[in-house]
């Protein structure tokens, strides 16, 4: 192999790299806009969940039995 042909085969594959690098880094920032907004979805459910909670009362022993006993 000449040194021209060894020199044009690796800018090919450095160009192959760095497609596929910009490829991965546009998959990873897709992915960790996801992630934050799963993690923003999970704190909104879990805030419901406790509000829920408490407005539930607490334990079902604790309430008075109702009119008909």
């Amino acid at each position: 192999m000449t040194d021209t042909a060894r020199l044009d085969a690796l800018e090919i594959r450095i160009t192959y790299q760095d497609d596929i690098i910009e490829e991965l880094n546009k998959a990873l920032t897709a992915q960790w806009t996801e992630i934050d907004r799963l993690k923003r979805d999970m704190s909104v459910l879990t805030d419901r969940l406790a509000a829920a909670e408490q407005s539930a009362g607490a334990e079902p022993g604790d309430e008075p039995p109702p009119p008909h006993y």
